[in-house]
């Protein structure tokens, strides 16, 4: 049982003996890499599933844990909701396919492979053509910290207006949002949609990228009603920050999404 100082979040019991989402610990790479796979299959089906899929936008990351120049993501012009884990691709950051027979999205691959270069930190990133991602961006500004999930985000978001609306396939169009991702989690990117990333896990990435989704949607939503919106005070708003921007809590928040999707979909690991 943690001590009061090893527990990475609040959430954690107190009591003994009771069933808590724990981190897996890996003895060999290969392990973990399977397991990264894995993963990112369940994030591609997950997205799929909550409709955040447009065509062939939308890609999803995750460094390789042996070789970190290298990192898997979803194949272009397939599916979300059809995605395994033996479908995934390894592409360098030139953007050569090194693993795997489909093809890679070019701009996915201009974007993402920026991220993971300029922040070797950075362990996976998630990006989608989200309704509510879009509609929000069309504004060009940051969240206002009026939930407990936009006060997630209350000091950890970026807005970038360099490229806005521009399709990205050019080699170097993609560093305006790596390096949002100084010390933000998430970027609104003005006119074209959203970003996440992970430093911790997939699983991270992927729930701070359907909160951001959820905290667009209830943004729009308040405004729309035409009242002064009440922000949370920002000593406040700092403090639910404090407790539920950490990449534990974003992984542990993930780990019901994923028990829903590997009994439905189990066909994912294959």
């Amino acid at each position: 049982m943690p001590t009061a100082q090893q527990k990475k979040s609040i959430y954690e019991p107190d009591q003994e003996g009771l069933h808590f989402p724990r981190e897996p610990v890996f003895h060999t790479l290969a392990e973990e890499r399977q397991h990264r796979r894995e993963r990112l299959a369940a994030v591609c089906r997950i997205f799929g599933r909550y409709k955040f899929e447009y065509g062939f936008a939308g890609h999803v990351t995750v460094r390789d844990p042996e070789h970190h120049d290298l990192f898997w993501t979803n194949p272009f012009g397939m599916s979300f909701s059809r995605v395994r884990a033996s479908d995934l691709i390894l592409v360098d950051h030139a953007g050569k396919v090194v693993e795997g027979t489909w093809a890679v999205n070019r701009a996915g691959f201009v974007l993402h492979s920026a991220i993971h270069e300029a922040h070797p930190d950075i362990v996976a990133s998630c990006h989608a053509h989200t309704v509510n991602g879009m509609a929000w961006a069309a504004l060009g500004r940051p969240l206002d910290p009026i939930t407990q999930t936009a006060c997630g985000f209350y000091g950890h978001q970026a807005v970038i207006t360099e490229e806005a609306g521009a399709v990205v396939v050019e080699k170097g169009a993609g560093n305006s949002v790596a390096n949002a991702f100084g010390n933000a989690k998430v970027a609104i990117h003005q006119n074209h949609g959203l970003f996440s990333v992970g430093r911790h896990s997939i699983d991270e990435a992927a729930w701070w990228f359907i909160a951001l989704e959820r905290a667009c949607e209830i943004q729009l939503k308040a405004e729309a009603t035409g009242s002064p919106l009440k922000l949370v005070a920002p000593e406040k708003a700092a403090h639910s920050a404090k407790h539920l921007a950490t990449p534990f809590m974003g992984w542990l928040h993930f780990q019901p999404i994923y028990d829903w999707i590997i009994r439905t979909d189990p066909d994912l690991v294959n």
